[in-house]
């Protein structure tokens, strides 16, 4: 080889133009066949145009890429190397699809002249993600041509080739949502080589970064703050496309008695529309609107009381509910019209026939919000009541000692030691949480019972909350709150970077992800992680469902609530992490009271 190799050059202005036009962190597995693209990544790193993040295990890695675009809402192109690699990338691509995350996943691969031959980690790995990805391209190896230049398959242009993909992973408003991309990318020897051609890559790199960093500018102004930034892709429009069939559904000052759901990926704009409409806002908690006077925490349980939620007579729904049975029930009533708002083309959350897909739901410039006083009101004081009742904040032994007078100290005394020592309840640990954790700080919560029960109890308040909702699986809860804190951590802004990132999990979720408690080497951050473990000992989310009840208790453990008993103190060790036991609520308190100042494990055993 007189040159550099094809597949390093292709690499690197493939890269190039993805940083060009705004990605800021990849993440390289390591591999043979993808080497190119790993080591253009690495020369992109110390040209200071990216921030590298090397993982051993694809599947964590894919998560861990997920957690980084829900933070900042642009993709994190993951490299891999050919065979099973590709196939452990499934899993977190399947949910950036139905959670509308931007996912890039470069994946090397032998020639297609291979494939069928029962040849060493090959495969028919194009198309891996099938229906859910937004683009999937099966990309020639390039080589030289007879007069020296690189040859290039048919639309293999690297420079187009990473517009059309950052494209295609972000969606449009009007097209379809953000989601997975699969740039399947066949190389042959050499696998790589750039020697003498390490100062022109290099300045080739610093000058993408500097677009890079106008064109995130550039979306930052079009998308709005990325913390507020939704999983549909970026921020509605005021006003529907001009092709939309139905432009939106208005609220007047005669309509009927309507609810605002919001589900995963409402956002501000469901809080905003509620407000401008003073109507009850059914916000779940990990809908990133679950603040403002409409909020109503205890929704689940009101839908159900025929003298409130018995009277809906409309629903719009925002985002992607998924948290309770109600809400569905509630959209299936045949005397409940339903507008579901999405602007994107596609699916949507439709339960029922008849329901109304629209772009943008706004609020009619002659509204008048208080013409729903009265309905309002009666969500609003029926929620306040039911909070109060289920609170696990309210000490009602600790309240009537001070009601006593400060003369009677022993009992007071007697009465704080006693609530200090109340064992963690599922609810004492997912409501202190939620009130120890800042706005500048992110919450991410795992698809357990813990989410549940977190939804029925959390007062309204404004904070970051990520969850991988799209399918709800347990599955890479920890990588993705791993890429979270390494996104916010990273912001621009030192007041949003300041942060901690808490993770609110099961033990089963802590257990299937075990793996991602792996932690990287310098250069990489060390996150300001808090991973609070609730161990129920197995999946008790089973326990509610009629399952519990249809079969014997010896089969039910055994096949449904599966029970380990996982030593996490050394779990914890292994990795390197920090390791906290809290089993009353004054642990809890002193502990969401310490400084996080890099990755703990917290074991809290529920009651």
């Amino acid at each position: 080889m007189t040159g550099p190799a094809p597949a390093s050059i292709f690499a690197v202005e493939l890269l190039a133009g993805l940083i060009r036009r705004g990605v800021s962190d990849v993440v390289v597995c390591p591999g043979s066949r993808s080497q190119a693209l790993a080591l253009a990544a690495a020369a992109a790193e110390s040209a200071g145009a990216i921030r590298l993040h090397v993982r051993v295990d694809e599947r964590s890695a894919a998560f861990f890429a997920l957690g980084l675009a829900r933070e900042t809402g642009l993709p994190a192109p993951i490299i891999v190397t050919s065979g099973t690699a590709v196939a452990n990338l499934a899993p977190a691509a399947y949910e950036a699809s139905e959670g509308r995350v931007p996912f890039i996943a470069l994946t090397a691969d032998r020639p297609a002249h291979m494939r069928g031959t029962r040849s060493n980690q090959t495969t028919s790995q194009l198309d891996m993600f099938g229906a859910a990805a937004r683009l999937s391209l099966d990309v020639e190896p390039p080589t030289f041509g007879p007069t020296g230049d690189i040859g290039r398959g048919p639309d293999a242009d690297p420079d187009r080739l990473a517009s059309r993909t950052l494209r295609a992973a972000l969606g449009a408003e009007g097209n379809a949502p953000a989601g997975p991309v699969q740039l399947n990318l066949q190389f042959i020897e050499p696998l790589s080589g750039t020697a003498g051609f390490e100062q022109m890559i290099a300045a080739g790199f610093s000058a993408a970064s500097s677009e890079g960093a106008e064109a995130r500018a550039a979306l930052s102004v079009a998308s709005g703050d990325p913390a507020q930034r939704d999983a549909q892709g970026g921020a509605r429009e005021t006003v529907a496309s001009s092709d939309s069939a139905i432009a939106g559904t208005y609220v007047h000052a005669d309509d009927a008695l309507t609810v605002v759901i919001a589900g995963a990926g409402a956002g501000d704009t469901a809080e905003q529309f509620a407000r401008d409409a003073g109507l009850p806002l059914l916000a779940e908690v990990v809908s990133g609107s679950r603040f403002g006077r409409e909020a109503i925490t205890a929704y689940a349980a009101l839908i159900d009381d025929p003298e409130i939620g018995g009277l809906t007579e409309r629903a719009i729904v925002f985002g992607h509910p998924t948290l309770t049975r109600q809400i569905p029930a509630l959209l299936k009533r045949e005397d409940v019209e339903v507008f579901v708002v999405d602007p994107h083309t596609g699916d949507s959350y439709a339960p029922a026939a008849g329901v109304h897909v629209v772009q943008t739901a706004r609020v009619s410039a002659d509204h008048d919000p208080r013409t729903h006083r009265r309905w309002l009101g009666a969500w609003v004081t029926a929620d306040r009541a039911l909070q109060q009742a289920r609170s696990t904040v309210h000490e009602p032994d600790l309240d009537a000692a001070r009601e006593t007078g400060y003369k009677e100290r022993s009992a007071y005394a007697r009465a704080e030691v006693a609530v200090k020592k109340e064992p963690i309840t599922r609810e004492l640990l997912v409501e202190s949480v939620w009130r120890a954790t800042w706005p500048h700080d992110r919450l991410v919560i795992a698809a357990s019972r813990l989410v549940r029960v977190l939804d029925g109890l959390a007062p309204a308040r404004k904070l970051v909350v990520h969850a991988n909702r799209g399918l709800a699986g347990i599955d890479g809860t920890i990588a993705t709150a791993h890429g979270i804190a390494v996104a916010s951590q990273t912001d621009p802004d030192p007041a949003r970077a300041a942060g901690t990132t808490r993770v609110i999990i099961g033990d089963l979720a802590t257990l299937h992800d075990a793996g991602s408690l792996l932690l990287p080497d310098a250069p990489e951050l060390r996150p300001r992680l808090q991973l609070i473990v609730g161990n129920d000992g197995g999946g008790t989310i089973f326990d509610s469902l009629e399952v519990a009840g249809t079969t014997t208790a010896t089969d039910f453990e055994r096949v449904m609530r599966t029970p380990r008993q996982a030593d996490m103190r050394a779990l914890a060790t292994a990795y390197g992490w920090e390791y906290t036991r809290v089993e009353t609520r004054g642990d809890l308190e002193r502990l969401l009271t310490t400084p996080v100042t890099g990755p703990t494990l917290v074991e809290a055993p529920i009651a």
